[in-house]
């Protein structure tokens, strides 16, 4: 992994891509943050050493290296699920080569189906804390000490600073923004009545299929994290509808411009 990862940030900066402020991971439906970005370089993954290709509608598989808010950020339009078959070594490969570019502050993106009551479908959630329900841990195996230690410190998985500014951000913009507990299942199924359900019951407010694995490896090598949540979608008691991605696509495109407004200005300020 060591080898790959030095293999990788070697051939990108050999490209051009030199100690970007920013890393960003962007989820279903909000791709389109990147037409806010001023792009210097454009790379597919598919032309990238060591990158799997994201193979998900809506992850279209590019890299973007540019300005964002006056700041360089590296983004990846489209990321890896554990579903699509990737082990999780290679779901969070980005995010160590992320990191060894120069990337410490980390934001990540997803689409989410809610549970909480006070939500609603278009809703914006700062992401306060996970629940890791996957069936692989991107951490097991063998440790490799120049990546970070053994057992790693997860009481502040989401940077309660960058949490309090988003926060603040969102407040001046008169936008409602919603705060709360993100469980990760495998997928690639939507949740059942029942599971939503539980999800709720464990103590969570959304749940989806991504984030979680790239935020254990973020924190692995001492990275800060910002994630947001476009609830898409409502489950458990008192929701019963079919659920498409077509339809969370769709609301995640909807919200998206918001999320990019919230992205840019935190950028900016932060």
């Amino acid at each position: 992994m060591w080898d790959k990862v030095q293999e990788t940030v070697k051939f990108l900066k050999s490209k051009g891509i030199t100690k970007p402020d920013y890393g960003i991971i962007l989820g279903t439906g909000l791709g389109s943050l990147v037409d806010n970005i001023e792009v210097e370089i454009r790379l597919p993954y598919g032309d990238i050493i060591n990158f799997p290709v994201s193979t998900v509608e809506g992850h279209s598989g590019e890299l973007i290296f540019g300005i964002l808010g006056g700041k360089k950020v590296l983004a990846m339009k489209g990321r890896f699920h554990y579903y699509e078959g990737w082990n999780m070594q290679q779901v969070t490969f980005p995010v160590r080569v992320m990191k060894y570019l120069g990337v410490d502050n980390l934001i990540v993106s997803n689409a989410s189906g809610g549970v909480n009551p006070n939500f609603k479908v278009g809703d914006i959630m700062i992401i306060s804390d996970h629940i890791n329900f996957m069936p692989e841990h991107p951490l097991r195996g063998q440790n490799d000490s120049r990546f970070g230690s053994r057992f790693v410190d997860m009481h502040e998985p989401y940077s309660q600073k960058m949490i309090a500014k988003m926060e603040t951000i969102a407040a001046k913009n008169n936008m409602e923004i919603q705060k709360g507990v993100y469980l990760a299942l495998q997928g690639p199924t939507f949740e059942t009545p029942a599971e939503y359900t539980m999800v709720k019951n464990v103590g969570a407010d959304a749940v989806g299929m991504s984030t979680v694995p790239e935020v254990i490896v973020a924190k692995h090598m001492g990275m800060t994290c910002l994630g947001l949540s476009v609830i898409t979608d409502m489950g458990g008691e008192g929701y019963v509808v079919a659920v498409s991605h077509e339809e969370v696509q769709h609301v995640a495109k909807i919200a998206e411009k918001i999320v990019a407004k919230l992205v840019k200005q935190f950028v900016e300020e932060f």
